[in-house]
Order: C-alpha cells, then sequence, then structure tokens
C-alpha cells in the first residue's frame, strides 16, 4: 500500500543519540551473530586456523576467512585510530571491506581491528591480538564508541570515513576545516589523510598533507590527483598490494552512511520512536538523490571494480545494482546494493514495510524531492523484481 500524502516528511535529527542500553536494545551485552562470531566460534572450536606470517601476521587468513578481498585495499595516514602512533604518511594504515566486515591493519600494530554488521544490532567492534600465542582470540570492544558513535554516526555505533588536513606526521590540523564523507561530498572535500591511487581529473584531498600547517586550507590539491605508483611516498612493498583504490575508497563511503542509517531506523523502531524521518533519509540516500555529480570520468587501477561488480545479482537482462558508471556519477543504476544485505531483511517488519512503502512511492516518481530519472527508475524496478526476494506484494 502506498504512503501517498499521509506521509509527512521530517527532519532526521542525526544530533540525538540513541540509548544503546536501553532493554529493546541492549547493545553492549545482548547476543550478536555476524560474520565475524562465526569465525569466532570456528577458532575456538579448531575449525579454523590462522596461519600468521612475519611481514602481516595474521591479515591475510582474516581476510580469507571473512571472505573479504585484498583489492578492496585502501590506506589511510591520518592518525585516526587508537594505533595512531604506529601510523603517519611513511606507515599507513591498510583497511578492507566487503558488504558487512571491515579490516583494519597497522604495521607493527598489536592487534587488527575488525568490525562487522550485525544485522539486529548494527556494527560491532572487535579486535584480535597479533602475538606469538596458537590460539589467537579474538574479543569484542565496546570501548570503541568513544570515537564511534555520534552525529557523524547518526547517532548509533557505526563506521565513517573522515577526511582530514594533517602534517607531516600524519596528525590532524584542528584549526583547519574536516570533513565526514559519502557519496553526497564534493570530491574537493575527500580523502584528506589517505592514499588515493587511480584518475579523477578532479581535485582532491587524498595524497597530500600540510607542509604549514597554518595555511592548511590553502593547500594546493592539483598535486595528490592522477597518481598510479604511491612509491615515492612510502614502502609498498611492506602491504598487501601497492594501490589504495579510488573505486574502493568510494564504495566504502557510501556503505558507512547507509550502513548507519539502517542501524538507525532498526533502532528506533524497537525503540517505539518515530521513523518517518529516518525512513525518508534512508530511502533518499539510498537511491542516491543527493549525490554528487562526477566532473570526470574515475578509473580505479586495481581489479576491485571488476570483482565487485561481479558478485550481482542480475535480473533477466543482465542489468546489477553493482553495475557502476563512473562517468558522472558512481552507478549505472542508482540504488543501493545493500537493499540485499542481511541488515535490511532484519529490519523490523513494521519498519520494513515502511521503507519498501516510501522507496516504492520514489520509483513511481510520487515523491517531491528530485529522483533517479523516469528510465531509471523503471531499470531499478525491473532489477529489484527479478532480484529481490521478499518484496511487497504490490512491487509484483
Amino acid at each position: 500500500m502506498l504512503l501517498g500524502s499521509r506521509w509527512m516528511m521530517a527532519q532526521l535529527d542525526e544530533h540525538q543519540l540513541l540509548p544503546i542500553d536501553d532493554p529493546a536494545i541492549n547493545y553492549t551485552h545482548g547476543a550478536v551473530e555476524n560474520r565475524i562470531t562465526v569465525l569466532q566460534r570456528k577458532l575456538a572450536s579448531g575449525e579454523v586456523r590462522l596461519k600468521s606470517d612475519f611481514d602481516h601476521g595474521d591479515l591475510e587468513a582474516v581476510l580469507q576467512a571473512l571472505d573479504v578481498p585484498v583489492s578492496s585495499q585502501v590506506l589511510v595516514f591520518s592518525k585516526t585510530s587508537f594505533q595512531a602512533p604506529k601510523i603517519g604518511p611513511r606507515m599507513p594504515r591498510a583497511v578492507y571491506h566487503s558488504d558487512d566486515v571491515s579490516v583494519g591493519w597497522v604495521r607493527g600494530g598489536d592487534v587488527i581491528e575488525l568490525a562487522a554488521v550485525d544485522p539486529r544490532q548494527g556494527t560491532v567492534f572487535y579486535t584480535l591480538d597479533q602475538g606469538d600465542s596458537d590460539h589467537p582470540a579474538i574479543v569484542r570492544r565496546t570501548e570503541c564508541m568513544q570515537c564511534h558513535i555520534g552525529a557523524s554516526t547518526s547517532g548509533v555505533p557505526g563506521l565513517v570515513v573522515r577526511s582530514t588536513h594533517v602534517d607531516r606526521s600524519g596528525a590532524q590540523i584542528l584549526t583547519a576545516q574536516a570533513y565526514i564523507t559519502d557519496h553526497r561530498s564534493p570530491l574537493e572535500h575527500r580523502w584528506g589523510g589517505w592514499y588515493v591511487t587511480g584518475r579523477t581529473g578532479t581535485q582532491h584531498m587524498g595524497n597530500k598533507f600540510s607542509a604549514n600547517p597554518d595555511d592548511a586550507d590553502e593547500m594546493d590539491l592539483s598535486e595528490g590527483i592522477n597518481v598510479n605508483d604511491l612509491s615515492p611516498y612510502f614502502s609498498t612493498q611492506a602491504y598487501l598490494r601497492p594501490d589504495s583504490d579510488i573505486v574502493s575508497l568510494m564504495v566504502l563511503e557510501h556503505q558507512t552512511r547507509m550502513v548507519n542509517l539502517l542501524t538507525r531506523v532498526g533502532w528506533e523502531s524497537r525503540l517505539g520512536q518515530p521513523i518517518d524521518a529516518t525512513v525518508d533519509e534512508l530511502v533518499k540516500y539510498m537511491l542516491f538523490v543527493d549525490e554528487t555529480p562526477l566532473k570526470a570520468p574515475i578509473d580505479g587501477i586495481s581489479e576491485y571494480a571488476q570483482k565487485f561488480s561481479q558478485q550481482g545479482p542480475r535480473d533477466r537482462r543482465g542489468r546489477s545494482l553493482r553495475d557502476f558508471d563512473l562517468k558522472t556519477r558512481m552507478f549505472r543504476y542508482p540504488c543501493s546494493f545493500l537493499i540485499y544485505s542481511a541488515q535490511f531483511d532484519a529490519l523490523p517488519d513494521t519498519a520494513r514495510a515502511r521503507v519498501y512503502g516510501r522507496l516504492y512511492e520514489a520509483l513511481n516518481g510520487k515523491l517531491a524531492y528530485a529522483t533517479p530519472s523516469a528510465a531509471d527508475r523503471q531499470a531499478i524496478l525491473e532489477i529489484l523484481k527479478d532480484t529481490k526476494v521478499g518484496l511487497p506484494g504490490e512491487w509484483k
């Protein structure tokens, strides 16, 4: 059933922190079930053993066990991790990600950082000790909430991609502008403190640090674009890959906010709070309504984009929500691939029905704000009808 004129649009207050330990949520002590808890059990039973190596510890084994592609590697040199003393422009932190798992690795670090999307609870944080133990344990880390809950995460535990001006050591310049970035952000505001490989044709903040902290906002961004070789910056041989793929970065940015909004609408529903504003923001975001248009084509230099697209699913005409455009926008069909996620399917029934209803209105051109073009809306409808299990009856 369509929501029609009965829907009253409201503004989402992302500064409102939802109560993580309300009995309806019980984030800190409640049971969770995600891909990392599955790996925990396999490690405890001996079904899986992590093969460590001298250079990278358990990293490669963890990525393989969690099915996280090595090609997703992106490198951040700003000191924005609890392992900050070991991070800098010559020793960037490597981040790897899939739809529901993120892995952070620091050269010489004491732990591997892990985050998994729990279908019910949202993002949950863990570490894996990098000591000499034959039986490494994955430990949940609730203290991560000191940095991973706030307006930047839509008021729930979550991940963000930060873009900051940094000095030669990788320390954030607090007097300069910083940004939380996603697909709505201009490229000129993205990737400060990150290495970025690939072609953009447009200025961005990546691959740069400020030699003069007093003039950080006036930094020449043109010097950091279209970089394919990172070896002048640091020893790339010390990492699993020599690159930090721009397409992987763009996907990571998109999915962080998408996951946070899904978490929030689920929590609000379980808390008995109004969900209309969050549902509206979620649907707008998943349809890339406010996406910043690309001024020039984007090209990554790794196989990440190809492997990502191959995951499908595809409709009877061979189309997929994972198909990239990367000429004027990110995806060929602007609807988030995370509609297929276990987190989306685990939304409370009432919340999921509201999202479907609002999404169906949007794809039929019945919303006041700008949605994808009529041709794109029709394509998205057809793809979802062919590929998305559990669509409400009116969609058929």
